[in-house]
């Protein structure tokens, strides 16, 4: 009887194993993005918050990507929209800071980093967007104070050193804190009074935790000023030709007895 071998693995026409993705790559000459692989290969974010993350890096700048903006164009709802954006901002691919404009109004200023890390935040000297709608900016001094903030800790207290991926998870927390007018030394005396006396393990929780749970409160919005009262424009009496102020054109006052007597 003749003994059967085990059968080889199949393998492709090619010569490479069966199975697995290949790839036809095409260059591209216009119409794209470069997306570095600590993004599209990130273990810890959603498919939902990678494509998300593409597609903002794929836009030109000042273009609205407001919840309601980007749920009109995916199918996605905007729970599953807010909670990628979330994430995003969490591994710091992005940066939300609220600011008001001088109307009074109320923006979100939304930056986006194609490759979260301190070696790429610079300040620009760039006016805030008067557009109501969230747009995509590059990135300003704000951000960059709350990662000086954060990876200044250590200089107070040795126990608090970050890692820059502790740093850039922590900054939009900090971030808040500035928006509602908390200045920078604040933000750090408040972080490091009153720490434990023992070893602390795990300081970027404890930042965490004092960060969310000593958040002050914003300030409230400035009072508007009194709108003036225009004064009535200028009209020329009927009766004697003066000028005098009035709604509508008619006769002075000095004129108006008189018509009365009459």
């Amino acid at each position: 009887m003749t003994e059967q071998q085990p059968s080889a693995p199949a393998r492709a026409e090619s010569g490479h194993s069966a199975g697995g993705v290949e790839h036809v790559t095409e260059p591209h000459h216009d119409q794209f993005v470069v997306v570095g692989n600590h993004l599209a290969q990130h273990s810890e974010l959603s498919l939902t918050a990678i494509g998300l993350a593409v597609h903002i890096q794929s836009l030109p700048a000042r273009t609205p990507i407001g919840i309601k903006t980007l749920t009109a164009k995916f199918p996605e709802g905007e729970m599953r929209i807010a909670a990628a954006l979330r994430e995003l901002e969490a591994h710091g691919y992005l940066a939300r800071t609220k600011e008001r404009l001088q109307s009074g109004r109320v923006v979100t200023r939304t930056i986006s980093y194609n490759k979260p890390g301190l070696a790429v935040v610079r300040a620009v000297a760039e006016p805030a967007p008067r557009s109501a709608q969230p747009s995509v900016q590059v990135a300003p001094a704000a951000p960059r104070t709350a990662i000086d903030v954060l990876a200044g800790l250590r200089v107070h207290d040795s126990r608090l050193l970050l890692s820059e991926r502790d740093v850039r998870r922590l900054a939009p927390a900090v971030s808040a804190w500035l928006e509602r007018g908390v200045p920078p030394t604040a933000v750090q005396r408040t972080l490091t009074n009153g720490l434990p006396g023992d070893p602390i393990r795990n300081p970027a929780a404890l930042l965490a935790h004092r960060l969310a749970a000593l958040l002050p409160p914003a300030l409230p919005a400035p009072e508007r000023p009194p709108t003036p009262v225009r004064p009535d424009p200028l009209q020329t009496c009927d009766g004697c030709e003066r000028a005098f102020r009035a709604a509508r054109p008619g006769r002075c006052r000095a004129c108006r007895p008189v018509d009365a007597a009459a």
